[in-house]
């Protein structure tokens, strides 16, 4: 099965917007036949994105680090969960796993993830799309920056 791997906050976010996009993701993505691939929490949009993933009949692998999923906010309900022993893993894992990326509004930690991969496109380690969902322009300045 095919599989996108979706980085996104491990918070809600300060906008609606941002959590009703999640939802609609994890929606398509599944009622598309595609599995998802994610970071394995239940909380923030990352939850919402498996939730609805899977209430609309979809398979959601999540890859969490040991030291995340002992402070107990792992997802339960998930159709494979991969526990590894750093983030790197976690990372090389969800790497290996997906046939694609997508970004959704988050933090820090949603760019590193998402930029490792998109640089590891353009250095040709694979060949595998990368996007942004730029969910009420919250990528608008990146997007601006990128375009120098």
């Amino acid at each position: 099965m095919k599989s996108v791997c979706v980085f996104c906050g491990s918070n809600v976010g300060r906008d609606a917007a941002y959590l009703e996009a999640a939802i609609t993701a994890g929606e398509v993505i599944a009622r598309s036949g595609l599995a998802i691939v994610y970071g394995g929490g239940r909380i923030g949009l990352m939850g919402a994105v498996a939730d609805a993933a899977l209430a609309a009949g979809g398979r959601v692998v999540g890859v969490m680090p040991r030291a995340l999923f002992e402070r107990e906010i792992a997802h339960s309900g998930l159709s494979e969960l991969r526990v590894v022993e750093t983030m790197h893993e976690r990372k090389q894992t969800m790497a290996n796993l997906a046939d694609g990326f997508l970004a959704l509004p988050g933090g820090a930690g949603t760019l590193e993830e998402f930029f490792e991969q998109w640089t590891w496109a353009q250095l040709g380690i694979h060949a595998k799309p990368c996007g942004l969902l730029n969910v009420k322009d919250y990528f608008q300045p990146l997007l601006v920056l990128i375009a120098g």
